[in-house]
């Protein structure tokens, strides 16, 4: 059973801590025949067995045996696919139409029999943020272009926000979120209509964002590894290459069980990677696209987390 990581150019990766790269290192030290590829090296056909060129890799963990030393490709061959081959769909967003396209064709691969996880059409079917926004106890969250709904929803939110927090759709790790006052964010939501050409999200800002937010990892319907990532005093938003500070968290009971209920409903698509960005107890994204912190929460638990991830899939 090859395993096949489709995956960005390593050039546009944080090697040293790279969720995808870690999983390929993991299950190299297993001895199961893995390689990576690239979107230039993908294409299908109607013609007989689909083939694909492949590169192989070298890599090495440091010596907290988490974190990335090293990591380059060599060779390059050109395989036939088989039945039993499991492609990992690990490009980072923005969903556009060039994530799209990929979709699109990886889904023709999944009609013939090859494995891809996440499935392509899981991704395509549920948007990170707004399936979030379908659970109990969601923030309050407006998404559209029209200046006068969004201005009716603001006046009706309860208690009355200090600001709103603007945002896209389709983009991640805190890119295009903005927080603004309410005497300001009405010129700004048309702009960022403008810019983002669509739908814009409005939500009430979180004050309990200041004490860190969530992330959560599941594959597979278990609970990998959880952490409290926590922003820089000033900032608001909690990411880590921006210089946010993380640890071991455990999830709430009530938490634990939205995020179960959602990977359940998920896996019936296909969606066995799911990673949570929690605020309170309000799950605010379901990231499925590319699901990464694998080596970051695997450091806050003094473990290699992409070995559970193997002993998940038998291998």
């Amino acid at each position: 059973m090859r395993q096949l990581l489709l995956i960005d150019p390593l050039e546009r990766l944080t090697i040293k801590k790279d969720s995808s790269l870690m999983l390929a290192l993991a299950l190299q030290r297993r001895g199961i025949e893995t390689y990576v590829f690239f979107e230039r090296d993908f294409a299908i056909h109607n013609l007989g067995p689909q083939k694909l060129k492949v590169h192989s890799f070298r890599g090495s963990l440091k010596e907290d045996q988490i974190y990335l030393a090293d990591f380059e490709t060599f060779g390059e061959k050109v395989i036939e696919l088989a039945a039993d081959d499991v492609i990992h769909m690990r490009l980072d967003p923005p969903f556009d139409s060039r994530y799209l396209r990929i979709l699109w064709m990886l889904d023709n691969l999944v009609a013939s029999g090859i494995k891809v996880m996440n499935d392509p059409r899981g991704i395509m079917i549920f948007n990170e943020k707004l399936y979030a926004y379908r659970t109990p106890g969601a923030t309050a969250s407006y998404v559209g272009q029209n200046l006068s709904l969004a201005r009716q929803f603001v006046h009706q939110l309860d208690p009355k926000p200090s600001a709103l927090i603007l945002k896209p759709m389709d983009l991640y790790s805190g890119l295009g979120v903005e927080k603004r006052g309410l005497e300001e964010w009405e010129q700004r939501f048309e702009e960022k209509v403008i810019e983002l050409q669509g739908p814009v999200i409005v939500q009430p800002f979180i004050e309990a964002v200041t004490k860190g937010e969530i992330r959560s990892l599941y594959f597979m319907g278990q609970e990998l590894g959880t952490i409290l990532k926590t922003p820089k005093d000033g900032e608001f938003l909690s990411n880590i290459a921006q210089g946010a500070t993380f640890h071991a968290e455990a999830l709430t009971t009530k938490t634990r069980q939205q995020c179960e209920a959602i990977v359940a409903e998920l896996a019936k698509s296909g969606v066995d990677w799911v990673a949570f960005d929690i605020l309170g107890d309000s799950v605010q994204e379901v990231n499925i696209t590319c699901p990464g912190l694998l080596v970051e929460v695997s450091f806050a638990l003094k473990r290699n987390l992409a070995d559970a991830v193997l002993d998940l899939m038998k291998l």
